[in-house]
């Protein structure tokens, strides 16, 4: 077996995911926002309007206070870049825009070089160009515009000088390039929201009025007569809030500043069966000038905007199941007054803004954009490759949120090691080890070093030496060898800082032998011999500071046997066996403090058999099966307390299927499959929940990919 590069198995813990996650403080969701190409004008207030070819129009809005721009320039999501595009004919900004079903882009008031402007402009998709259209019958900034279904753009309310407030609204004829005035709302208003309802009414709520404060009354606009009726207040005044159209029909307005000018977390909907509304879920940070933006799967994203003085880079998702609100990965900018565009993959592309200067209220733009990188739960996403494809290598989750990856085979074997980053989902070479090695150990130790024991290189065979990688300086330095050379050994980090190495392979076979590294010494010294020489096994450090070792591969074959390991005696005791055989098989420690063992191989093949040990009693019982024999796969326990498998191989080939283990049920059900079948892979849970796994082999090659897990 010593030769046999498939016999890898599971050597990298799934106790080591567990345990070094614990030292983070976790967000509660796994979605993230990440960087994308920067525009190439600063601006907040502009408009962003997603173009039937794929690209995103951002056009106009305010460079500095004060000033605006006739600029625009379109979104490649392809290339992640930005490209200016023909100049507006006028500067504006607080104007409206949108897509018209002739396939152009119109936009139409805002505020201009010296006040409101009523002109309004079409940009050809094709061309990439600007012309003049119709101007409307009143000048307007900071009104709303919606596209009806009859193909009619309305515009309503806004305000026009320094103190006017209108209710006046209009209509634009694509066919004719003319604006024609219809019904008044019975309220003037403006930083209001508009809302076309499935009735092809439009509901019009909140505002600022006339008098200067914030509005709670709400109206319906009926195309087919051209009037304004009023309809169900809101429970609370608001202006500067969002809006979002539910897939129940309902309407969801959230946060905006009321009439003190307090800052406002609450959120209601309004049902157009009844014309009222109801509150729903608060929240968790109250804002204004933020955005909203419905997702594919029905929940609405709420994004930056203004807390109390303060731009937020704070982002949340609203379940309308549950009624609640859920924090989500957090902008890399706090920003305001920016745009939210969901693009055709399914991705939100968050634009440009404004952050709050010492010189509130003014804003100063900014050129940043970023992408909500949505998933749909228990789904999969590709992520940036490695730079080497490797298999047998380790994987390590360091204090400042990026992944080492280290050693393992590929072209030969391999020293390097490359580091993983999710703000910019790539990653990048790091120094390389000193020695080449593969089916070794990697711990993150309690300073923030990670110690690389052991493993197996051809030229050298069975490794005895360590190193230590060193984070801030991205470089390794040799340490303390160990006294045994050894491979597909076990290391866990105990609760006193000192790691622990167990059994493994060595020069003269299967080992008993255990050491202990002292980091503060750097030097190995040697504990008490397991009962059983063992490789192929797992290690998990118990609750109660004891590891517990189990199954593997020896000298009488396949092991049903299971010792522990006391740190305050340095010796190993038998305890309860499995019921099943197995090596290449995962280990996890449950949030209720029972250890999962799943999987494996017996020398009947892959198994699908999972059992609990119980600490208390020492003792094993069986749980749920999965729902695919598989070994060499791995394990990794989620945020929510589930157990997420993934990958592997059993007796059909390379496995690309996944499934989820539920405490509470004992069951394990299927989740989305992995884009490439790998085995022999490493998965680590990232501080922001989600699970990268990378590298391994496919059918016939080392693999250099990865791949995302968004948890359900």
């Amino acid at each position: 077996m010593k030769n046999n590069q498939k016999e890898y198995g599971s050597f990298k813990l799934a106790f080591i995911t567990l345990m070094l996650n614990l030292l983070f403080n976790q967000p509660l969701q796994a979605d993230v926002f990440v960087a994308t190409g920067s525009l190439n004008t600063a601006r907040l207030w502009h408009t962003a309007t997603m173009l039937n070819n794929g690209l995103a129009l951002v056009a106009g809005g305010q460079t500095i206070s004060g000033h605006a721009t006739n600029s625009s320039e379109v979104y490649d999501p392809d290339t992640g870049a930005w490209a200016n595009s023909g100049s507006m004919n006028n500067i504006r900004y607080w104007h409206t825009a949108a897509m018209l079903t002739n396939e152009l882009v119109l936009v139409a008031g805002g505020f201009g070089a010296t006040g409101a402007v009523s002109s309004a402009e079409l940009y050809n998709t094709t061309t990439g160009t600007w012309t003049n259209t119709g101007s409307m019958s009143t000048a307007r900034y900071g009104h709303t515009g919606t596209l009806l279904s009859n193909g009619l753009f309305l515009v309503a309310g806004g305000g026009y000088g320094t103190s006017g407030v209108l209710s006046s609204a209009e209509l634009y004829n694509p066919v004719t390039g003319i604006w024609t005035n219809t019904g008044s709302m019975s309220t003037a208003r403006y930083n209001h929201t508009a809302t076309l309802l499935s009735n092809g009414l439009v509901l019009v709520a909140g505002g600022v009025g006339t008098s200067g404060g914030a509005l709670s009354g709400a109206e319906l606009y009926n195309p087919s007569t051209g009037t304004w009726t009023n309809t169900g207040s809101l429970n609370i005044a608001r202006a500067s809030h969002s809006e979002a159209m539910l897939t129940n029909e309902l309407v969801l307005v959230a946060g905006g500043y009321g009439t003190t000018s307090d800052v406002l977390s609450s959120a209601e909907l309004y049902n157009p069966s009844t014309g009222t509304w109801t509150n729903t879920g608060s929240l968790n940070t109250a804002r204004y000038s933020h955005t909203a933006t419905s997702m594919p799967d029905g929940q609405v994203l709420a994004a930056g905007g203004v807390t109390t003085n303060l731009c937020t880079s704070s982002a949340e998702l609203y379940n309308p199941n549950s009624g609640t609100w859920t924090n989500t990965g957090s902008m890399k900018s706090a920003r305001a007054l920016h745009t939210a565009t969901l693009l055709s993959d399914g991705e939100v592309l968050v634009a440009a803004g404004g952050q709050l200067t010492d010189k509130a209220p003014d804003y100063e733009a900014i050129s940043g954009a970023e992408l909500y990188d949505y998933e749909p739960p228990g789904t999969w996403k590709n992520t940036g490759s490695l730079n080497a494809a490797r298999f047998g290598h380790t994987e390590v989750l360091l204090t400042n949120g990026q992944v080492l990856v280290a050693g393992g085979e590929g072209s030969g074997y391999l020293a390097s090691a490359e580091l993983y980053d999710l703000a910019s989902v790539t990653w990048t070479a790091t120094d390389s080890m000193n020695a080449a090695r593969y089916l070794h150990t990697a711990t993150l130790l309690t300073n923030g070093l990670t110690l690389a024991a052991g493993g197996y290189t051809r030229l050298s065979g069975e490794l005895n030496s360590a190193e230590l990688y060193y984070p801030t300086s991205g470089t390794w330095t040799n340490t303390g060898s160990l006294s045994f050379a050894r491979y597909s050994h076990t290391a866990t980090l105990l609760t006193n800082g000192q790691v622990l190495v167990a059994a493994g392979y060595g020069t003269n076979g299967y080992l008993t032998s255990a050491e202990l590294y002292t980091p503060s010494t750097g030097s190995w010294t040697t504990t008490g011999s397991l009962n059983t020489n063992r490789y192929l096994h797992t290690a998990t450090l118990l609750t109660n500071g004891q590891v517990l070792v189990a199954g593997g591969a020896g000298t009488s074959g396949v092991l049903t046997s299971a010792e522990l390991y006391n740190p305050s005696t340095g010796s190993w005791t038998a305890t309860g066996s499995l019921n099943t055989g197995r090596y290449f098989h995962t280990a996890i420690l449950l949030t209720n403090g029972q250890v999962l063992v799943a999987g494996g191989n017996s020398s009947g093949g892959a198994l699908s058999s999972a059992e609990l040990y119980n600490p208390s009693t020492g003792s094993w019982t069986t749980t749920g099966s999965l729902n695919t024999a598989r070994d060499w796969h791995t394990a990794t326990l989620l945020l929510d307390g589930q157990v997420l498998v993934v990958g592997g191989e059993n007796s059909t080939g390379v496995l690309t299927s996944t499934e989820l283990y539920n405490v509470s049920t004992a069951a394990w059900t299927v989740t989305g499959s992995l884009n490439t079948g790998r085995y022999g892979h490493t998965a680590t849970l990232l501080t922001n929940g989600l699970v990268i796994v990378a590298g391994g082999q496919d059918s016939s090659s080392y693999l250099p990919s990865a791949e995302l897990y968004f948890p359900q």
